[in-house]
């Protein structure tokens, strides 16, 4: 597995264990919270890169589930088709109709289907690679990519989930958000240094979020992976709400961080910019 992927199956295994902890603390109170359906996400969101396949016991240890529990959510998923069971080391998988849930919502997003003739452009005019993400609490979320000819290995692809507050697209929505919500999700965030390059202390990231507003942009420079440059810029309804970011990201091999932000800003700036005037508010 290379360096990318353990990174990532890193910070999957964390979320996976952090919403597993709290989730339903946070919502003992409410009424109309199904548990169940809670348990069941929490055994399909046990898999990932570092966790392609696991027993049961594996699977009731990693979701906090007690076995009997796990035996019956993976008996009703793989009876659902969203998991497969292989019949000699008993082992369980995802099977492939967990695709339709991020298939029914992709087909379902104004703004992915809006974005997606502005995403080709851009990629086209700058060779490089072109991504619309989300935010999700304290996260982004990709869901359309247009990956570059000169891109020779990453892990981020569309449902790829990363933390916000070290990120372009995460930044630049923070950015466009008010000042105590950005706050708020700055201060949830697990902030920790991925490389040298990462910016993770609250002041500076506040500062940088202040830069970030002024310019209309946000920049990242090596800060989850190394030689990894990326723009982004805010996408915004008709309200003024934040709905995304589209973003450019190209190597340091490439190009060194002064010339990428010269040469791309602009153009991703002008692309969310377009975006943003482009359809209803309800885009999201």
């Amino acid at each position: 597995m290379s360096g990318r992927a353990l990174r990532a199956a890193s910070v999957a295994a964390r979320r996976t264990k952090a919403s597993a902890a709290t989730g339903p603390k946070a919502r003992e109170d409410d009424p109309l919270y199904v548990r169940s359906i809670e348990k069941a996400f929490r055994v399909l969101r046990a898999f990932g890169a570092g966790r392609r396949s696991m027993s049961l016991a594996q699977i009731a240890a990693a979701t906090d589930l007690d076995k009997s529990a796990a035996q019956r959510f993976t008996h009703t998923l793989e009876r659902l088709g969203y998991l497969r069971k292989d019949p000699e080391t008993k082992r369980f998988a995802l099977a492939i109709r967990v695709l339709d849930l991020g298939y029914h919502y992709l087909r379902s997003s104004a703004l992915a289907e809006r974005a997606f003739p502005y995403l080709m452009h851009l990629s086209r005019a700058t060779e490089e690679t072109v991504s619309l993400t989300v935010l999700d609490d304290t996260d982004i979320v990709y869901v359309s990519r247009f990956m570059s000819r000169h891109m020779l290995n990453t892990d981020v692809m569309v449902g790829s989930r990363l933390p916000a507050y070290c990120t372009a697209p995460g930044m630049a929505m923070l950015s466009r958000l008010p000042a105590d919500q950005a706050q708020a999700i700055l201060r949830r965030c697990e902030r920790r240094p991925y490389t040298p390059q990462t910016v993770w202390r609250l002041p500076d990231l506040l500062a940088k979020r202040e830069r970030s507003a002024r310019q209309g942009y946000a920049i990242a420079i090596e800060e989850i992976y190394p030689n990894d440059i990326s723009l982004a810029a805010a996408v915004l309804g008709r309200r003024g709400e934040v709905l995304g970011a589209i973003s450019v990201g190209v190597s340091r091999l490439r190009a060194e961080a002064a010339e990428a932000e010269e040469r791309f800003a602009p153009l991703v700036t002008a692309a969310a910019q377009a975006l943003s005037q482009a359809g209803p508010t309800e885009l999201a």
